[in-house]
């Protein structure tokens, strides 16, 4: 079969691919949580050194974080804060 050269190819990106940080941080909470790591204290750890191994591998999670930029984990844990706690 022949391919047309001038023809644009379509490329579509796995759904994981594509998870907001609210959705990874949770997923890799999740992860965290069920191999018994504290949760807060693993991701703190990653978020302060920039270490992945503070992240377990268990459903993915470290290859999860490490499609995000610091800051922007940083950023949406901010945001959640602040929208949480507006107006008390």
């Amino acid at each position: 079969m022949e391919r047309d050269l001038q023809a644009t190819m379509k490329f579509n990106m796995e759904k994981e691919l594509s998870k907001t940080p609210k959705e990874i941080l949770l997923k890799v909470y999740s992860a965290l949580q069920e191999k018994g790591y504290d949760p807060i204290n693993q991701i703190v750890g990653y978020m302060i050194s920039g270490d992945p191994t503070y992240i377990t591998s268990h459903q993915n999670a470290r290859a999860l974080i490490r499609r995000l930029e610091r800051d922007e984990l940083l950023e949406e844990l901010v945001k959640f804060y602040i929208e949480s706690n507006q107006g008390r």
